[in-house]
């Protein structure tokens, strides 16, 4: 989680922001036209994002809210927006931002808004993971009255961040090597590190 600032968040670019539904609606029509998000559209970014797809629509039928995680939601009372950056592409964003949707549409206090990061640097910027990486997805948490910064989760749940470190670290020249090791990861653990991990930001978010 970074240090809370203010980032040129404002109604508009929240009014001209995707559901989740139309986002993938977007990324949808983008495939029939054999393209993805952003300016790459080779065969290797095609396929990272039509296998995104599939992830999603499976998280969408099979994740399932652990119960304390459930009540807390129930229980939320202050009015917040949970802005995304992302982009098609992206295999840690398919895995995060079902879960994610699955939170919000459990409460009508948060409310689930989606903007492709390369449209938006200036908001990615204020927000990069070990301070210098765009690395998406990322939620920003927004009060919904005001636009105060609450807080802000990802890219990744730490264990995965970790793994992916160290591959940067000791490695970081064949992508497909930890994009694999992380896919696999995220199939074995079924979302519930991800909840268990937000679960206590709730408070913090709320309470700020």
């Amino acid at each position: 989680m970074t240090e809370v600032k203010a980032a040129p968040i404002t109604r508009e670019i929240l009014n001209d922001a995707f559901t989740y539904d139309q986002y993938r609606e977007m990324i949808d029509n983008l495939m029939a036209e054999e393209k993805t998000t952003g300016e790459n559209h080779s065969e290797a970014m095609l396929h990272y994002t039509k296998m995104n797809t599939y992830r999603m629509k499976r998280l969408d039928k099979t994740t399932e809210l652990l119960p304390e995680l459930e009540e807390r939601l129930n229980k939320v009372e202050r009015p917040m927006i949970w802005l995304i950056l992302t982009e098609a592409w992206c295999g840690d964003a398919a895995q995060n931002i079902p879960v994610l949707k699955k939170m919000a549409d459990q409460t009508e206090n948060i409310e689930l808004k989606l903007i492709l990061r390369d449209q938006n640097l200036d908001i990615m910027d204020e927000f990069l993971t070990n301070g210098k990486s765009r690395s998406i997805p990322k939620l920003v948490v927004l009060d919904a009255d005001t636009l105060d910064v609450l807080g802000d989760w990802g890219p990744r749940p730490v264990e995965v961040q970790e793994m992916y470190d160290d591959w940067k670290e000791n490695d970081g020249e064949d992508y497909r090597e930890i994009s694999e090791a992380l896919q696999k990861w995220y199939a074995q653990d079924k979302t519930k590190t991800t909840q268990a991990e937000l679960l206590p930001y709730l408070d913090k978010w709320e309470y700020r």
